[in-house]
């Protein structure tokens, strides 16, 4: 069986989103580093993408579903990858002190009936840095360049029925 264009694109952008979640677990339970609560943003997206990329696309190559469904599953699996590389942008440049994060992540936090206040994981220092650039960063940089690399691969496809038109068409 031959996986059309946009199954394909919808496989690629859930399986780039579960090694960057994987990653970013890693860096969590392996590395020790704390994810605070923009970190935890970036990943619903991602988690989004694994599901209606991944786990559709696996379903649509299995004829669970009908083929029909995968450019819609591909282009929601982009849109999810997008957001978290646009949520991304936005927690580096608060990282780079560009503009300000939320202040539930960028300061002491307060909870009723704990002993006082806490040190809370700031949002506003990266703790982890690579070429200058944190894990918020490469989350961006990686996310919003595979998300154009999907659209525009999904674009180049045709729709399925369109190509099956064509080709009627070219038989007569």
């Amino acid at each position: 069986m031959t996986l059309r264009n946009d199954t394909n694109t919808a496989l690629f952008s859930g399986a780039l989103s579960a090694a960057l979640l994987l990653g970013a677990l890693a860096f969590q339970y392996l590395g020790g580093l704390a994810p605070c609560e923009m970190c935890i943003w970036q990943r619903w997206p991602h988690g989004a993408s694994i599901l209606l990329g991944l786990g559709g696309g696996l379903l649509v190559a299995s004829g669970v579903l009908p083929q029909n469904l995968s450019r819609m599953l591909a282009v929601l699996a982009i849109i999810a990858l997008a957001i978290s590389g646009a949520i991304g942008v936005f927690h580096a440049g608060v990282e780079w002190k560009l503009w300000p994060g939320p202040t539930a992540c960028t300061g002491i936090g307060y909870v009723p009936g704990a002993e006082g206040p806490f040190q809370v994981v700031r949002c506003d220092e990266a703790q982890w840095r690579l070429l200058g650039i944190s894990l918020a960063g490469y989350n961006a940089i990686i996310s919003l360049a595979a998300a154009a690399f999907a659209l525009s691969f999904l674009s180049r496809a045709k729709p399925e029925r369109a190509r099956e038109t064509v080709m009627r068409t070219n038989e007569h």
